[in-house]
């Protein structure tokens, strides 16, 4: 079982090329911290614009750092499943944990067609599999049903739901008969998702506030959700601003302010206005981040 909180690892970028030395930073800062696992190359982690090579070299270094210390799940997403399934195999080589998976985006599936898409990806695998079920970027949703008609396949062993659907998890409980790592994929409803049976948060903001991300789960884990609800609205504030303009600039920006690593995102991103920096440079000063 996946639990806790997991950070959408930002990818950092200088100069137009993959920053290794910051990458390796930011995962040795996040295992400090308290986060308990890492998932790169998913969709904060720019995978939409980085090239094969750059996505290879992301796990590759990712799971090098990290060398077993934490959990590591492995994004192998694409709308193509061939592609998927290579993205699969070189986590697999590399000795990921598991592979987070999105649904057939631009494509527009049927639920039998995201089925037999992730059933493809399941042939033709080793890892355990995470199903990422994000319909504002994707465009279709990963419906209850077949959602537990996938969970039947044994490697598939949870989502990352970013439906921002609070009853879709009770639907999902109702329907799924083993052991699931439901794993929250939306920051600001997480401690929500965790009271109705979620183990966890696939988290952005995790990118900036990782002590405070882990310890909120720690709570939800522990049952303490009076400590997590006030841990969680010391962080609505940031929530918002992070995702004031498209994601990741705004977590890039704030890692930037941290000394983490550079703002620099890859069109069609761009940077940030300034009444949104001003934003997140206020969120980081009152949780004295800063």
């Amino acid at each position: 079982m996946f639990q806790g909180s997991y950070v959408a690892l930002i990818t950092p970028f200088r100069d137009g090329a993959v920053d290794e030395a910051a990458l390796r930073r930011l995962v040795n800062w996040h295992i400090e911290q308290g986060t308990h696992g890492l998932v790169p190359m998913g969709t904060t982690g720019e995978s939409p614009t980085v090239t094969q090579a750059e996505h290879e070299q992301v796990i590759k270094i990712v799971l090098e750092e990290t060398a077993g210390r934490v959990p590591v799940i492995a994004g192998a997403g694409s709308n193509n499943p061939v592609e998927s399934v290579h993205y699969a195999k070189l986590a697999a080589d590399l000795g990921a944990d598991a592979m987070l998976c999105v649904a057939g985006y631009y494509n527009r599936p049927s639920q039998e067609g995201l089925y037999q898409h992730f059933h493809y990806l399941h042939e033709h695998s080793t890892l355990p599999i995470i199903i990422y079920n994000i319909p504002p970027r994707a465009v279709v949703d990963i419906k209850a049903d077949t959602l537990a008609r996938l969970a039947q396949l044994p490697r598939v062993v949870g989502v990352k739901d970013a439906t921002g659907d609070l009853t879709r998890i009770s639907q999902e409980r109702q329907l799924i008969q083993k052991p699931f790592s439901y794993l929250s994929g939306d920051d600001i409803t997480a401690i929500a998702y965790n009271a109705s049976g979620g183990r966890g948060c696939i988290s952005v903001t995790a990118n900036i506030a990782p002590a405070l991300c882990a310890q909120l789960q720690n709570a939800c884990l522990n049952g303490d959700y009076q400590q997590a609800l006030s841990l969680h609205e010391k962080l609505v504030p940031l929530h918002q601003a992070l995702f004031r303009e498209p994601n990741p600039s705004g977590p890039k920006y704030a890692a930037s302010l941290l000394g983490l690593c550079s703002e620099e995102v890859r069109l069609p991103l761009v940077p940030l206005t300034e009444a949104t920096k001003l934003e997140i440079r206020q969120c980081l000063e009152r949780l004295e981040l800063l």
